[in-house]
């Protein structure tokens, strides 16, 4: 979708601090930090949100997933971190693209 703005950072048209890029997802660190380390997983195909996705995105999402922990210890995070999914605008989501926060580093709060 060339009017998302994760589509277009995947795309390479919009700059990113980057933390680790393959064929399929982008990871990058976030503009508006809440922890000292704050960094997004999204997938390069276009997805609105979890709500969207289907059984054809369960790889995606396992890769995703699977993808957190490791990215989160190359980033400092051997203690430990927080992912968090917003889904939807009533969910908190601002960014109609899929995308899964990794923070830590810092004091976080409880849900």
């Amino acid at each position: 979708m060339s009017d998302c703005l994760f589509c277009r950072i995947a795309a390479g048209e919009i700059p990113c601090r980057k933390v680790y890029e393959d064929d399929e997802l982008l990871a990058f660190h976030d503009i508006n930090p809440a922890a000292p380390v704050h960094f997004m997983i999204v997938p390069k195909e276009h997805v609105d949100s979890l709500g969207e996705c289907h059984a054809r995105h369960e790889l995606l999402l396992g890769r995703i997933l699977l993808l957190a922990p490791l990215l989160a210890k190359e980033q400092g995070l051997s203690d430990g971190f927080k992912t968090v999914i917003n889904t939807g605008k009533g969910g908190g989501q601002v960014v109609m693209h899929l995308h899964v926060h990794v923070i830590g580093g810092g004091k976080l709060s409880h849900l």
